[in-house]
């Protein structure tokens, strides 16, 4: 059961110095950070419980949005509509299908999203034509997609005009323009991995949980 509690600064200040505060089933007294994750009791109390982070890796279908907003056509609110406080870490663009990691922990899709991290991401790529390997040793040196160049990255040349791509960048729609900038057009891309998460056996519409 969870208390609700007010108290003054003076008040909450005592209540520390009694040795009447505990965060995680350790007493505190002084004040200290409070992780979004702690549980905080008083005088044996729950004021505030634990909260419960989720980790869900979701193969995003072609044709969604990346974006749990209901006020976006075709968004992916659907799919998860009695969890609550989900971010995605890691958008595809509409087109796309592959994996989208969603979570609670905003800490976690800081880590997840943010450039400076270079978590890698994996792509499997069908192009219009036969990739040649000047296409790969350009495509892997970087490219210029017209405002930025990008960083060099793997590209692994498959069989039927299919590519595996490896990069650590994440500008919008940055593998089709740079297949574009090469004479090519991308027909299906999909992502298999982000970072240590991999797409797995999920199917369009699926996901599960995981532990981070």
């Amino acid at each position: 059961m969870v208390h609700t509690l007010k108290m003054t600064n003076d008040q909450a200040q005592e209540a520390l110095e009694k040795g009447l505060v505990e965060m995680n089933g350790v007493i505190i007294k002084e004040n200290v950070f409070l992780e979004n994750e702690s549980e905080i009791k008083v005088d044996g109390k729950v004021v505030r419980p634990a909260k419960e982070f989720v980790y869900i890796r979701f193969h995003k279908p072609a044709g969604y949005e990346s974006t749990l907003s209901k006020n976006v056509e075709n968004n992916l609110s659907e799919f998860f509509k009695d969890m609550k406080g989900l971010s995605i870490a890691g958008r595809l663009d509409k087109a796309s299908e592959g994996l989208l990691l969603l979570s609670n922990d905003g800490k976690w899709v800081e880590n997840i999203t943010n450039p400076k991290f270079e978590k890698e991401k994996e792509y499997l790529v069908q192009l219009d034509k036969a990739p040649t390997d000047d296409f790969a040793k350009l495509f892997t040196s970087g490219v210029n997609i017209g405002y930025h160049v990008t960083k060099p990255c793997e590209c692994v040349i498959l069989e039927d005009n299919w590519i595996k791509v490896k990069l650590k960048e994440g500008k919008n729609r940055q593998i089709r323009k740079m297949c574009k900038t090469l004479n090519y057009n991308v027909l299906t891309l999909k992502r298999i991995r982000i970072d240590k998460v991999e797409l797995g056996s999920l199917k369009p519409g699926e996901f599960d949980f995981f532990k981070n």
